[in-house]
């Protein structure tokens, strides 16, 4: 009996100093692997922040066009308009020319009238106002007639110089019109030198924004091949870590050693990290920083920066650190190929290697990495998986 028990001992002894060597191996390689995935989260974290850059200059330089194109689009009105006006004006001093023409006409024709009368009076004498007096009856009526004389007279006077007064108002007219002519004529030449320089920037910026567009392109091309590298070595540590796993509960049933059953939460059920609303589900949404459409892995819940961090459930730290684009991340073992993470932290309350239990405090909400604003980054992995935890949340 005694020797049996001490064979039993002696391989118990064996085979828990065995897998020694191998758990030293794979924390190496899980070491190594979590150093991989932080340099390859540290680089899409550095080119998502490019294109977030390359996508602001090219929606500036899309706004800078649009401002050119409306205010190509207002020159050209203003042309059209200053066009309208030069030919409104242009015909209005065409028919003034008319006006002037008929008035000239009019006033030679009197002055004709007129000189041909004084050529008459002098040779002949006025025998036609003459005869007109001297034809009377009686003294009343060469009153009369002389009366009649003198207003005819001082009408002809009157109609000579009304015409004068007439081309002369016709001919400042027509010369204020051909000013306005010739100064709507410099307007619409300096707006439609102002249309071509518009015309010339605006060549200028399409060419620019093509190429930030081009830019933009090859970066979010970069940024989704970075992602699907680290996409395979964060599956690649998760597998390390289930190795290890497997290996621990290995070591432990081999050493006698009753492992408990499945910690609390293996089963999939999660308490509520912290209290709040989910801004962003699980699954496909646009990138908030550009770069097109991505797939969620986790819930974002919004909180104020600080509030208390709790793990959802029982189990061991196996990542706490600064991790790329997920900034301070806390990543926990559950057991049964269960996982949680905790990104985003602005504060990190545990270690690696610490056993912690359900509803303790791990952290506090920040917006650290690549973050738009204060909230906690949640996730479940199932065997290195993410897995909507919305319906495992209770």
């Amino acid at each position: 009996m005694l020797a049996r028990r001490a064979l039993a001992f002696a391989l118990i002894l064996t085979v828990v100093a065995l897998p020694r060597t191998a758990k030293s191996s794979i924390e190496d390689r899980i070491a190594s692997e979590r150093a991989k995935a932080a340099a390859i989260a540290a680089r899409l974290h550095a080119k998502r922040a490019e294109l977030h850059s390359v996508t602001l200059h090219y929606n500036d330089l899309q706004r800078q066009l649009g401002e050119t194109t409306a205010a190509i689009g207002t020159v050209s009105g203003r042309i059209d308009s200053l066009d309208e006006q030069r030919a409104a004006t242009q015909r209005r001093i065409d028919w003034n020319a008319v006006q002037l023409a008929a008035a000239m006409r009019s006033l030679r024709l009197h002055d004709s009238l007129l000189k041909r009368r004084l050529v008459n009076i002098y040779e002949y004498g006025d025998l036609t106002y003459l005869n007109a007096l001297l034809a009377a009856r009686s003294f009343s009526e060469f009153v009369e007639r002389w009366e009649d004389l003198r207003l005819l007279i001082a009408a002809n006077q009157r109609a000579v110089r009304a015409r004068k007064a007439a081309e002369q108002r016709v001919a400042a007219i027509s010369a204020d019109l051909e000013r306005t002519r010739l100064e709507l004529q410099r307007e619409e030449q300096a707006a439609q030198e102002a249309r071509s320089q518009l015309d010339s920037l605006a060549g200028e910026r399409r060419n620019l924004v093509e190429l930030a567009s081009m830019r933009r392109r090859s970066v979010a091309s970069q940024v989704a091949e970075i992602e699907n590298l680290s996409a395979a070595e964060e599956a690649q540590l998760e597998s390390l870590i289930m190795e290890r796993e497997r290996e621990m509960e290995a070591q432990r049933r081999a050493a006698g050693i009753a492992s408990g059953g499945e910690t609390e939460g293996a089963a999939g059920s999660f308490s509520w990290p912290v209290t709040g609303t989910i801004t962003s589900p699980f699954g496909w949404r646009s990138n908030p920083f550009g770069g097109g459409p991505e797939f969620h892995q986790g819930l974002d819940i919004a909180a104020p920066s600080g509030t208390t961090v709790t793990a959802a459930a029982a189990g061991t730290v196996i990542m706490a650190q600064w991790y790329g684009g997920y900034g301070n991340y806390i990543l926990i073992d559950h057991g049964g190929s269960y996982s949680t993470g905790y990104g985003h932290l602005s504060a990190i309350f545990v270690s690696n290697g610490q056993v912690v239990a359900r509803g303790q405090a791990i952290g506090a909400v920040g917006s650290t990495g690549q973050s738009t604003g204060p909230h906690l980054h949640f996730e479940v992995r199932i065997a290195g998986k993410p897995v909507d935890p919305a319906p495992r949340l209770h």
